[in-house]
């Protein structure tokens, strides 16, 4: 199983890092502007994550960029390093687009006062296999070409490895940088200083080796209970008290992506999910 990294060995690829470096609005700003090719005024962080994927700990680490337009536009967007079966990776993006349906209607909004959404993954890898820098999704007629249904929802899958079709240049090198690259042009040259500043930040340093440390200790409480009781004993641990979902857990633990269907028959117990306080 893979080593959980080293504070030096993160790079803009690693969720915890790109997160901290997007908390620069600026940044964040310029990357969905240059993305979706819209101009914004401002935009608002949200506390939307914290239902998609909790907090690791109670203090603030995010694991999930959401973000709201000047104009109510809801943005969510994720790192993915891992590439995993069509099902998880699609059908994530379906459960991540209905929790974003749902806090737009908790205000008791009307259906046609639903603002625009887009789920965006940035991937090292080409889920579709396909070659393509971007593969972007919404809703259309079978039937008659061209006719959108226009819900305003949107899918966007950005592939760090690919080589056809034509995105903005700052995207093109901001993916290259992704894949890793060197930092060419004005805006990824700028997210690659966020992200020495941020590695400089002892602040940053130790938030992350507290987290390090307490997954490690979790694995190896795994391990002293054999490898697939063990694992499934410390998935429910960093499930309980560190407010990770299955998924974030398995991937902290290391847990390949083919592998992680049996923890999930092992771990169906409602005593491992979080309860509100």
């Amino acid at each position: 199983m893979a080593l959980i990294k080293t504070w030096e060995e993160l790079t803009i690829c690693d969720n915890f890092l790109f997160l901290k470096v997007m908390q620069n609005e600026s940044l964040c700003k310029r990357l969905i502007e240059k993305l979706l090719n819209i101009k914004i005024q401002s935009l608002t962080y949200s506390e939307l994550e914290k239902s998609i994927d909790p907090a690791v700990d109670r203090k603030g680490i995010r694991l999930d960029l959401f973000v709201v337009t000047d104009d109510g536009t809801m943005i969510n967007i994720e790192m993915q390093t891992t590439d995993s079966n069509n099902a998880e990776l699609v059908n994530r993006t379906r459960y991540y687009q209905s929790l974003v349906d749902l806090d737009s209607m908790k205000t008791g909004a009307k259906y046609k006062d639903m603002k625009k959404s887009y789920i965006i993954f940035i991937c090292t890898f080409d889920h579709f296999n396909l070659g393509r820098k971007v593969y972007t999704f919404t809703n259309r007629c079978h039937e008659c070409e061209g006719l959108e249904l226009g819900d305003g929802t949107c899918k966007i899958f950005l592939n760090a490895k690919g080589s056809v079709g034509e995105v903005d240049k700052d995207i093109d090198s901001f993916l290259a940088y992704v894949s890793g690259r060197t930092a060419e042009g004005e805006f990824t040259h700028d997210v690659a200083s966020e992200v020495e500043r941020s590695k400089r930040h002892d602040g940053l340093r130790r938030e992350y080796m507290s987290l390090r440390l307490a997954l490690e200790e979790q694995r190896d409480e795994g391990r002293a209970e054999g490898i697939a009781e063990g694992m499934a004993i410390a998935i429910r641990n960093l499930i309980k008290n560190m407010g990770l979902t299955a998924r974030q857990a398995m991937e902290a633990l290391g847990i390949p992506a083919e592998e992680q269907p049996k923890y999930l028959e092992q771990i169906n117990d409602p005593a491992a999910v979080p309860q509100p306080e």
